[in-house]
């Protein structure tokens, strides 16, 4: 049973930093994002999310399972077909998803002026 404790972000031994710490990466954020609402192959995600190694996509698409955010389903083939699909939790994370990629998209002037402007201070 998940306690009020389980949801505490402050708490170090919480579910919910837990959970927070899984998916706040970049590659779990290109792949909640590239599934979107299709259905995709292993090959075609790797295809799509430019700069992901075979290793790092295995390792995100299995704690995305994990955690609920993603479905996977073997067809019995040969080769086996293997196909991902966002989960109703994944597809709630993907709004957040789409937010801040929204933010990005709306702030990305604003913050390479500021890298700038850092970056001649620093030296």
């Amino acid at each position: 049973m998940v306690t009020k404790q389980d949801a505490d972000l402050s708490r170090a031994d919480s579910l919910a930093r837990e959970i927070f710490s899984d998916v706040a990466n970049k590659w779990a954020f290109l792949i909640i994002e590239t599934l979107g609402e299709r259905t995709l192959r292993f090959s075609e995600l790797r295809n799509e999310v430019e700069g992901i190694s075979h290793k790092m996509l295995t390792q995100n698409l299995r704690m995305l399972e994990r955690n609920g955010l993603i479905e996977r389903e073997v067809y019995p083939t040969v080769p086996p077909r293997v196909e991902y699909t966002l989960t109703e939790p994944g597809q709630g994370l993907r709004a957040t998803v789409d937010s801040m990629c929204g933010w990005t998209q709306r702030y990305i002037e604003d913050i390479e002026t500021a890298r700038l402007r850092f970056e001649g201070q620093a030296g």
